[in-house]
Protein backbone atom coordinates (compact mmCIF):
# COMPACT_ATOMS: atom_id res chain seq x y z
CA UNK A 1 0.00 0.00 0.00
CA UNK A 2 0.69 3.67 -0.41
CA UNK A 3 0.07 6.82 0.72
CA UNK A 4 -0.51 9.40 -2.34
CA UNK A 5 0.60 13.15 -1.22
CA UNK A 6 0.00 15.57 -3.97
CA UNK A 7 3.39 16.88 -5.59
CA UNK A 8 1.97 20.84 -4.23
CA UNK A 9 2.76 19.26 -0.51
CA UNK A 10 6.29 17.55 -1.12
CA UNK A 11 7.77 20.37 -3.11
CA UNK A 12 6.52 22.60 0.22
CA UNK A 13 7.75 20.53 2.47
CA UNK A 14 11.56 19.88 1.19
CA UNK A 15 12.02 23.52 -0.09
CA UNK A 16 11.17 24.73 3.17
CA UNK A 17 13.43 22.11 5.28
CA UNK A 18 16.13 23.27 3.30
CA UNK A 19 15.83 26.54 3.09
CA UNK A 20 15.66 26.59 6.71
CA UNK A 21 18.73 24.92 6.56
CA UNK A 22 20.47 28.17 4.93
CA UNK A 23 19.96 27.06 1.00
CA UNK A 24 18.73 29.99 -1.05
CA UNK A 25 15.40 29.79 -3.39
CA UNK A 26 16.78 28.28 -6.07
CA UNK A 27 18.84 25.75 -4.53
CA UNK A 28 15.79 24.51 -2.26
CA UNK A 29 13.61 24.26 -5.61
CA UNK A 30 16.30 22.74 -7.00
CA UNK A 31 16.09 19.71 -4.49
CA UNK A 32 12.34 19.46 -4.53
CA UNK A 33 12.55 19.07 -8.10
CA UNK A 34 15.18 16.29 -8.23
CA UNK A 35 13.27 15.02 -5.30
CA UNK A 36 9.74 14.95 -6.49
CA UNK A 37 11.17 13.44 -10.07
CA UNK A 38 12.91 10.73 -8.43
CA UNK A 39 9.47 9.67 -6.62
CA UNK A 40 7.33 10.40 -9.04
CA UNK A 41 9.54 8.08 -11.34
CA UNK A 42 9.26 5.19 -8.68
CA UNK A 43 13.38 5.75 -7.72
CA UNK A 44 12.78 4.88 -3.73
CA UNK A 45 16.73 4.86 -3.08
CA UNK A 46 17.61 9.26 -4.18
CA UNK A 47 14.38 10.57 -3.56
CA UNK A 48 13.80 14.14 -1.23
CA UNK A 49 14.24 11.72 2.24
CA UNK A 50 17.96 10.65 0.56
CA UNK A 51 18.47 14.11 0.24
CA UNK A 52 17.65 15.41 3.73
CA UNK A 53 20.19 12.44 4.59
CA UNK A 54 22.95 13.76 2.85
CA UNK A 55 22.71 17.03 3.84
CA UNK A 56 22.66 15.74 7.35
CA UNK A 57 25.54 13.85 7.25
CA UNK A 58 28.02 15.42 4.18
CA UNK A 59 26.15 18.81 3.76
CA UNK A 60 25.71 21.85 5.32
CA UNK A 61 25.53 20.48 8.88
CA UNK A 62 28.91 19.37 8.89
CA UNK A 63 30.51 22.08 6.21
CA UNK A 64 30.72 19.80 3.19
CA UNK A 65 28.12 21.58 1.16
CA UNK A 66 27.62 25.87 1.44
CA UNK A 67 24.52 26.98 0.79
CA UNK A 68 24.28 30.08 -1.39
CA UNK A 69 27.87 29.40 -2.75
CA UNK A 70 28.46 30.67 -6.32
CA UNK A 71 29.29 29.17 -9.37
CA UNK A 72 32.98 30.19 -11.13
CA UNK A 73 32.73 29.82 -14.55
CA UNK A 74 36.79 29.15 -15.50
CA UNK A 75 38.32 30.54 -18.68
CA UNK A 76 38.14 28.00 -21.76
CA UNK A 77 39.73 27.87 -25.43
CA UNK A 78 37.37 24.89 -26.20
CA UNK A 79 33.88 26.41 -27.39
CA UNK A 80 31.83 23.60 -26.45
CA UNK A 81 33.25 22.34 -23.46
CA UNK A 82 32.89 24.46 -20.41
CA UNK A 83 34.87 23.89 -17.01
CA UNK A 84 33.06 24.83 -13.87
CA UNK A 85 34.20 25.30 -9.67
CA UNK A 86 31.12 25.08 -8.01
CA UNK A 87 32.48 25.62 -4.60
CA UNK A 88 30.78 22.74 -2.96
CA UNK A 89 26.54 24.15 -3.85
CA UNK A 90 24.20 22.43 -4.06
CA UNK A 91 24.47 19.63 -6.29
CA UNK A 92 21.12 19.87 -8.00
CA UNK A 93 20.97 23.56 -8.45
CA UNK A 94 24.10 23.15 -10.47
CA UNK A 95 23.16 19.49 -12.12
CA UNK A 96 20.11 21.70 -13.55
CA UNK A 97 22.04 24.92 -14.53
CA UNK A 98 24.79 22.59 -15.89
CA UNK A 99 22.50 20.66 -18.41
CA UNK A 100 20.59 24.16 -19.35
CA UNK A 101 23.66 25.18 -20.58
CA UNK A 102 24.89 21.59 -22.09
CA UNK A 103 22.17 21.99 -24.15
CA UNK A 104 22.54 25.81 -25.54
CA UNK A 105 26.09 24.51 -26.10
CA UNK A 106 24.95 21.69 -28.38
CA UNK A 107 21.81 23.88 -30.13
CA UNK A 108 25.31 26.06 -31.34
CA UNK A 109 27.91 23.52 -31.59
CA UNK A 110 26.07 19.55 -31.76
CA UNK A 111 27.37 19.11 -28.64
CA UNK A 112 28.03 20.86 -24.97
CA UNK A 113 30.03 19.45 -22.36
CA UNK A 114 29.95 20.71 -18.34
CA UNK A 115 32.70 19.63 -15.97
CA UNK A 116 31.93 20.83 -12.25
CA UNK A 117 35.02 20.44 -10.11
CA UNK A 118 34.64 20.91 -5.94
CA UNK A 119 30.59 19.50 -6.63
CA UNK A 120 28.09 17.97 -3.69
CA UNK A 121 25.87 14.91 -4.31
CA UNK A 122 23.26 15.79 -7.32
CA UNK A 123 21.02 12.76 -6.16
CA UNK A 124 19.51 11.35 -8.82
CA UNK A 125 21.15 11.25 -12.29
CA UNK A 126 18.58 9.63 -14.25
CA UNK A 127 16.61 13.11 -13.57
CA UNK A 128 19.00 15.25 -15.29
CA UNK A 129 19.33 13.10 -18.29
CA UNK A 130 15.32 13.08 -18.92
CA UNK A 131 15.37 16.61 -18.57
CA UNK A 132 17.94 16.66 -21.57
CA UNK A 133 15.79 14.29 -23.59
CA UNK A 134 12.13 15.98 -22.77
CA UNK A 135 14.10 18.89 -24.48
CA UNK A 136 15.32 16.78 -27.77
CA UNK A 137 18.68 16.11 -26.71
CA UNK A 138 20.52 12.69 -26.54
CA UNK A 139 21.74 13.71 -22.75
CA UNK A 140 24.59 12.45 -20.22
CA UNK A 141 26.00 12.67 -16.64
CA UNK A 142 28.29 10.71 -15.23
CA UNK A 143 29.92 11.53 -11.37
CA UNK A 144 32.05 10.02 -8.39
CA UNK A 145 30.48 9.46 -5.42
CA UNK A 146 30.38 10.98 -1.79
CA UNK A 147 32.36 7.79 -0.51
CA UNK A 148 34.35 5.20 -1.17
CA UNK A 149 31.82 2.39 -0.49
CA UNK A 150 32.56 -0.03 -3.30
CA UNK A 151 35.15 -2.76 -3.40
CA UNK A 152 36.94 -3.07 -6.65
CA UNK A 153 36.82 -6.81 -9.00
CA UNK A 154 38.98 -8.90 -6.94
CA UNK A 155 39.86 -6.25 -4.05
CA UNK A 156 39.00 -6.80 -0.56
CA UNK A 157 39.22 -2.90 0.24
CA UNK A 158 36.42 -0.11 -0.59
CA UNK A 159 37.94 2.33 -3.10
CA UNK A 160 35.38 3.11 -5.28
CA UNK A 161 32.21 5.15 -5.03
CA UNK A 162 29.07 3.71 -6.44
CA UNK A 163 29.95 6.19 -9.47
CA UNK A 164 26.90 6.26 -11.72
CA UNK A 165 26.22 6.35 -15.39
CA UNK A 166 23.24 8.14 -16.73
CA UNK A 167 22.04 8.54 -20.57
CA UNK A 168 18.53 9.58 -22.18
CA UNK A 169 17.58 9.14 -25.42
CA UNK A 170 14.37 11.60 -26.60
CA UNK A 171 12.47 8.87 -28.20
CA UNK A 172 9.44 9.82 -26.14
CA UNK A 173 7.15 10.79 -29.73
CA UNK A 174 8.48 7.65 -31.21
CA UNK A 175 7.69 5.17 -28.37
CA UNK A 176 5.95 7.37 -25.12
CA UNK A 177 8.45 7.68 -23.08
CA UNK A 178 12.61 8.47 -23.30
CA UNK A 179 14.96 5.43 -23.22
CA UNK A 180 16.89 6.19 -19.91
CA UNK A 181 19.69 3.90 -19.11
CA UNK A 182 20.65 4.85 -15.19
CA UNK A 183 22.84 2.85 -13.04
CA UNK A 184 25.21 3.25 -10.06
CA UNK A 185 28.20 0.89 -11.28
CA UNK A 186 27.74 -1.06 -7.75
CA UNK A 187 25.30 -4.21 -7.59
CA UNK A 188 23.38 -1.90 -6.20
CA UNK A 189 23.28 1.96 -5.16
CA UNK A 190 24.04 3.04 -1.61
CA UNK A 191 21.11 4.64 -1.50
CA UNK A 192 19.72 0.81 -1.83
CA UNK A 193 21.54 -0.26 1.19
CA UNK A 194 19.79 2.60 3.39
CA UNK A 195 16.10 1.59 1.37
CA UNK A 196 16.20 -2.05 2.59
CA UNK A 197 16.65 -0.77 6.00
CA UNK A 198 14.38 1.36 6.29
CA UNK A 199 11.32 -1.09 4.39
CA UNK A 200 12.94 -4.12 6.42
CA UNK A 201 14.23 -6.05 3.47
CA UNK A 202 17.86 -8.09 2.80
CA UNK A 203 19.60 -7.47 -0.03
CA UNK A 204 20.65 -9.43 -3.23
CA UNK A 205 22.87 -12.38 -2.46
CA UNK A 206 26.54 -11.03 -3.39
CA UNK A 207 25.79 -7.44 -3.61
CA UNK A 208 27.51 -6.80 -0.21
CA UNK A 209 30.13 -7.22 2.19
CA UNK A 210 30.46 -6.95 5.79
CA UNK A 211 33.42 -5.08 8.45
CA UNK A 212 35.28 -8.44 7.88
CA UNK A 213 35.12 -8.74 4.08
CA UNK A 214 32.19 -12.04 3.57
CA UNK A 215 29.19 -11.60 2.34
CA UNK A 216 25.95 -10.29 3.45
CA UNK A 217 22.48 -10.08 2.58
CA UNK A 218 21.67 -8.19 5.19
CA UNK A 219 21.29 -4.49 4.97
CA UNK A 220 22.61 -3.69 8.73
CA UNK A 221 26.03 -5.30 8.56
CA UNK A 222 26.70 -4.08 4.67
CA UNK A 223 29.83 -1.54 5.33
CA UNK A 224 30.41 -1.98 1.04
CA UNK A 225 28.78 -3.24 -2.10
CA UNK A 226 30.43 -4.85 -4.92
CA UNK A 227 30.63 -3.89 -8.65
CA UNK A 228 27.85 -4.98 -10.95
CA UNK A 229 28.98 -7.59 -13.83
CA UNK A 230 32.79 -8.10 -12.09
CA UNK A 231 35.24 -6.92 -13.95
CA UNK A 232 32.49 -5.04 -16.35
CA UNK A 233 31.34 -2.82 -13.39
CA UNK A 234 34.95 -1.95 -11.87
CA UNK A 235 35.93 -0.64 -15.74
CA UNK A 236 32.54 1.48 -15.80
CA UNK A 237 32.86 2.47 -11.99
CA UNK A 238 37.14 3.71 -13.04
CA UNK A 239 35.59 5.77 -16.12
CA UNK A 240 34.03 7.95 -13.67
CA UNK A 241 37.37 8.04 -11.29
CA UNK A 242 39.21 8.71 -14.39
CA UNK A 243 36.79 11.86 -15.72
CA UNK A 244 37.12 13.21 -11.95
CA UNK A 245 40.81 12.73 -11.67
CA UNK A 246 41.41 14.62 -15.60
CA UNK A 247 38.66 17.72 -14.03
CA UNK A 248 40.43 17.52 -10.51
CA UNK A 249 38.86 15.56 -8.34
CA UNK A 250 40.95 13.54 -5.90
CA UNK A 251 41.10 10.43 -3.76
CA UNK A 252 38.22 8.19 -3.65
CA UNK A 253 39.22 6.63 -0.53
CA UNK A 254 38.81 10.12 1.63
CA UNK A 255 35.87 11.55 -0.71
CA UNK A 256 33.43 12.95 2.16
CA UNK A 257 35.57 12.59 4.81
CA UNK A 258 36.10 15.50 5.73
CA UNK A 259 37.41 15.07 9.52
CA UNK A 260 40.14 13.01 8.53
CA UNK A 261 41.71 13.24 4.95
CA UNK A 262 44.90 13.65 4.32
CA UNK A 263 46.07 17.33 4.81
CA UNK A 264 45.94 19.38 1.23
CA UNK A 265 43.46 16.59 -0.50
CA UNK A 266 40.07 17.13 -1.86
CA UNK A 267 36.90 16.04 -0.59
CA UNK A 268 34.64 16.14 -3.05
CA UNK A 269 32.95 15.01 -5.95
CA UNK A 270 33.26 15.83 -9.98
CA UNK A 271 30.32 15.89 -12.36
CA UNK A 272 30.27 15.75 -16.61
CA UNK A 273 27.37 16.45 -18.26
CA UNK A 274 26.90 16.19 -22.13
CA UNK A 275 24.22 16.99 -24.35
CA UNK A 276 24.21 15.86 -28.28
CA UNK A 277 21.79 17.75 -30.74
CA UNK A 278 20.23 14.67 -32.59
CA UNK A 279 21.10 16.47 -36.18
CA UNK A 280 24.66 16.72 -35.19
CA UNK A 281 25.13 12.72 -36.26
CA UNK A 282 22.77 12.77 -38.79
CA UNK A 283 24.99 11.53 -41.82
CA UNK A 284 21.58 11.44 -44.12
CA UNK A 285 22.48 7.65 -45.35
CA UNK A 286 19.17 5.70 -43.89
CA UNK A 287 18.10 2.45 -45.72
CA UNK A 288 14.94 2.88 -47.91
CA UNK A 289 15.19 6.40 -47.66
CA UNK A 290 13.85 6.62 -43.88
CA UNK A 291 14.04 9.80 -41.48
CA UNK A 292 16.29 9.71 -38.41
CA UNK A 293 13.23 9.47 -36.50
CA UNK A 294 11.47 6.90 -38.79
CA UNK A 295 14.83 4.69 -38.75
CA UNK A 296 15.05 5.11 -34.90
CA UNK A 297 11.88 3.81 -34.46
CA UNK A 298 12.66 1.26 -37.39
CA UNK A 299 15.44 -0.28 -35.04
CA UNK A 300 14.17 -0.58 -31.64
CA UNK A 301 10.50 -2.29 -33.35
CA UNK A 302 13.11 -4.66 -34.96
CA UNK A 303 15.09 -5.29 -31.81
CA UNK A 304 11.64 -6.41 -29.46
CA UNK A 305 10.35 -8.74 -32.62
CA UNK A 306 11.06 -11.87 -33.51
CA UNK A 307 9.37 -13.41 -30.01
CA UNK A 308 10.61 -10.59 -28.03
CA UNK A 309 7.92 -8.70 -27.29
CA UNK A 310 8.23 -8.96 -23.51
CA UNK A 311 11.19 -7.07 -23.40
CA UNK A 312 11.44 -3.21 -21.89
CA UNK A 313 13.36 -0.79 -22.63
CA UNK A 314 15.59 1.03 -19.79
CA UNK A 315 13.17 3.66 -18.89
CA UNK A 316 9.93 1.94 -19.35
CA UNK A 317 9.28 0.85 -15.64
CA UNK A 318 10.38 4.39 -14.64
CA UNK A 319 7.83 5.42 -17.06
CA UNK A 320 5.29 3.06 -15.87
CA UNK A 321 5.72 4.56 -12.31
CA UNK A 322 5.18 7.92 -13.94
CA UNK A 323 2.25 6.69 -15.19
CA UNK A 324 0.57 5.24 -12.09
CA UNK A 325 1.55 9.31 -10.18
CA UNK A 326 -0.38 10.56 -12.68
CA UNK A 327 -2.92 7.99 -12.41
CA UNK A 328 -3.30 8.72 -8.71
CA UNK A 329 -2.39 12.58 -8.91
CA UNK A 330 0.66 12.35 -6.62
CA UNK A 331 3.62 10.53 -5.22
CA UNK A 332 3.30 7.20 -3.84
CA UNK A 333 5.38 6.97 -0.76
CA UNK A 334 5.57 3.64 1.55
CA UNK A 335 4.45 3.26 4.98
CA UNK A 336 8.59 3.85 6.05
CA UNK A 337 8.71 7.02 3.71
CA UNK A 338 6.00 8.60 5.69
CA UNK A 339 7.86 7.94 8.68
CA UNK A 340 10.69 9.71 7.39
CA UNK A 341 8.77 12.42 5.62
CA UNK A 342 6.95 13.14 8.64
CA UNK A 343 9.88 13.77 10.57
CA UNK A 344 11.06 16.19 7.67
CA UNK A 345 7.69 17.72 7.47
CA UNK A 346 8.01 18.36 11.14
CA UNK A 347 11.81 19.92 10.82
CA UNK A 348 10.56 22.25 8.43
CA UNK A 349 7.80 23.09 10.60
CA UNK A 350 5.11 22.34 7.66
CA UNK A 351 1.77 20.79 8.97
CA UNK A 352 1.57 17.46 7.49
CA UNK A 353 -0.78 14.69 8.50
CA UNK A 354 -0.45 11.61 6.08
CA UNK A 355 -3.81 10.34 7.21
CA UNK A 356 -5.65 12.85 5.21
CA UNK A 357 -4.53 11.48 1.61
CA UNK A 358 -5.98 8.50 -0.13
CA UNK A 359 -4.28 5.27 0.05
CA UNK A 360 -3.75 2.95 -2.88
CA UNK A 361 -2.11 -0.51 -4.20
CA UNK A 362 0.80 0.00 -6.06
Amino acid sequence: MYTVIPLEVHNEIVLKNFLKRGYDQQEAEAYAKIGALASWHGIRTHNAIKAISLDDHFGSKVGGFVPKAKVEVLSSKFKAFEQWNSHKKSGPAVAFAAMDRAMELADEFGVGTVVVDNATHYLWGGGYVLYGADKGFISYTGCTSTLAEVVPFLGSSPTLGTNPHSWSFPTKSLIGYNITIDWATSTVAWGRVAQSIREGKELPPGAALDKDGNPTTDPHKAAAVTTFGGHKGFGLSLIDELWAAYIGGSLPSIRGRFSNGQPGEKHLSSFVFQCTHPDALNCHGFAFGRSQEENIKAILTDIRSHGNDAVKFPGQPEAENAKLSEKNGGLLFTDAEIKEFTSIAQEAEVAFDPTQYKRVNG
